[in-house]
């Protein structure tokens, strides 16, 4: 009973954390990466699909993504969609191929998205919180019924304490990561 209640919790968890990097990675530093531009979505043939299914993500350079449109048609598409994304990208079309340059990021506004990023780091230490939570109600409610003795609880309740704060350690590493590389230059 109490060894399942800490796999889900420790499941739902992970979640909480992977989401934060998935969050974070979409606040892009001044070096540019594909990944950036993986929620936008392009109008094909009358469907949203993502940029991913119409189109080859490339690095053409530190600064520099290269996206290269499968079918000729599309190029247009492609680019207005990056437009579109509010990402402050303004990519240029050469023949096949569209650049996608990443503008510097002004001290300013690293400040700005170091903020965003605290912000959502906080968000992601407060849903462990609430998993920390709800699994303690839960061992209480098992303690009441009589499904687990009071000894089992209270070991149950440090083990569920370890682990989270073994993930808030890790949500504060990620977070201090992130930070170094918004304010390298």
């Amino acid at each position: 009973m109490t060894a399942e209640l800490r796999k889900t919790t420790e499941q739902k968890m992970q979640k909480s954390l992977e989401a934060l990097k998935s969050d974070l990675g979409k606040i892009r530093t001044g070096r540019a990466h594909t990944g950036i531009l993986d929620h936008v979505q392009v109008d094909y043939y009358g469907s949203m699909v993502p940029i991913n299914q119409v189109a080859n993500l490339t690095l053409i350079d530190a600064r520099t993504i290269g996206v290269q449109a499968w079918e000729k048609p599309m190029i247009g598409k492609v680019e207005r969609a990056i437009r579109d994304a509010d990402l402050g990208l303004n990519p240029a079309t050469q023949g096949d191929m569209i650049r996608v340059p990443m503008p510097a990021l002004t001290e300013e506004r690293r400040r700005e998205l170091i903020k965003v990023v605290k912000h959502e780091g906080e968000n992601a230490k407060i849903a462990v919180r609430n998993l920390r939570r709800d699994a303690n109600a839960h061992l209480k409610d098992s303690l009441k019924k009589k499904e687990v003795s009071e000894d089992d609880e209270r070991r149950a309740q440090e083990d569920i304490q370890k682990l989270t704060d073994r993930f808030v350690a890790e949500i504060d590493k990620f977070l201090a990561e992130k930070e170094k590389d918004l304010m390298a230059v």
